[in-house]
């Protein structure tokens, strides 16, 4: 599920896009956090910060931070990874939930460089979320990139990050791990092989086809040429909707795509389940200190007619102190699943164990 591609010399700038592949709609709002905003690693609380740079983010139920960018042009993007292993976290180490695993960074950084730099010091561990909706565990992979056109994939096989760090990793999608991603797709013409271009919805070959067209492109004359040719790509990369296939219950579908332009700052997302294209211009935009947390509406506000369009960079809106208690609830909710890992392994051990022997 996703697809990552980043396009780093667009006629001098860095433009990024993304797939969001689900088997379901995730209620993806966009938010804006300012700086200075106090958060807590979602598991012991033992890491605790304060936001040194304020972000557009699209979330998933208004709870986990899935995809965004902050002010300095660093950009962050959360995929599914099947291989990934989290071990389990030591209570002393450094730990992130999932659900904050991204605004981390968002927060605190504003090259690719100073994360990777962090990742790798403090061996930063991640504690796994019950999924909402449906899966036991959800396994994920970090990407980030920057303004300067870095780029580094972060990803747990054995419970420690494994970072691959260079502007040449231009392209993430999923399965197998990134350093198999990178021989298989030597196979293939055009990128080191003589084998057509697949065109399969498997992640390998994905990853073959957003690779191959994004090292393909004219230099766009305007920035909207730009985002229009990664939008080409990204579409080239979707999974249409579809009916399962034998023996996979769920079958994941591009249910939302996204374009930044990381060095002029603006934000497009685009609905699948809901057709519109929006952006945000973060000139436009307060990220200072003291002004409030807004969310753009998606969910009921994006429409085929008659829905929001073109430019909302003034349309977020403060969602109350109602709505925020009850966000806040979630979030303490989320928490306390990653606490209690261990219980929750247990007792899906036993569920198991009960099916299988009624089988």
């Amino acid at each position: 599920m996703c697809t990552r591609v980043v396009w780093s010399d667009a006629n001098g700038s860095v433009i990024v896009g993304r797939n969001m592949d689900f088997h379901m709609d995730l209620l993806t709002n966009l938010w804006k956090y300012p700086r200075g905003i106090e958060r807590t690693d979602g598991v012991q609380g033992n890491l605790r910060w304060r936001a040194k740079y304020g972000s557009v983010v699209a979330t998933a139920f208004d709870l986990i931070a899935t995809d965004g960018m902050n002010e300095e042009g660093f950009a962050g993007h959360i995929l599914w990874l099947a291989e990934s292993d989290y071990g389990k976290p030591e209570a002393s180490a450094t730990q992130l939930s999932q659900a904050v695993w991204l605004q981390y960074y968002l927060d605190n950084f504003a090259t690719v460089a100073e994360a990777v730099e962090w990742t790798t010091q403090s061996q930063v561990e991640i504690a796994q979320l019950f999924d909402p909706t449906g899966h036991l565990v959800p396994t994920l992979h970090l990407a980030i990139n920057d303004a300067t056109g870095d780029s580094a994939i972060i990803e747990y096989t054995d419970g420690k990050p494994s970072v691959y760090h260079s502007r040449d990793y231009k392209v993430m999608t999923n399965s197998p791990t990134y350093d198999k991603q990178l021989e298989l797709v030597k196979v293939y013409q055009g990128l080191g092989g003589d084998q057509p271009l697949p065109g399969s919805t498997l992640a390998s070959d994905r990853f073959a086809r957003a690779l191959f067209y994004v090292d393909h492109q004219v230099q766009p004359k305007t920035q909207v040429d730009a985002i229009a040719a990664m939008f080409s790509i990204i579409r080239n990369a979707a999974q249409p909707f579809r009916t399962p296939e034998p023996g996979k219950p769920d079958a994941s579908q591009t249910i939302w795509q996204v374009v930044l332009d990381l060095t002029n700052k603006r934000y497009v997302f685009e609905s699948t389940t809901r057709p519109g294209m929006v952006w945000v211009d973060f000139d436009e935009v307060s990220f200072n200190e003291g002004t409030k947390s807004l969310r753009l509406d998606l969910v009921s506000r994006l429409a085929l007619e008659g829905g929001l369009a073109g430019d909302v960079s003034h349309r977020f809106t403060d969602v109350g102190e109602l709505a925020s208690d009850a966000l806040a609830t979630g979030v303490r909710a989320l928490e306390f699943v990653a606490e209690k890992q261990d219980a929750f392994e247990a007792i899906k051990k036993d569920v198991q164990a009960l099916v299988g022997k009624k089988k």
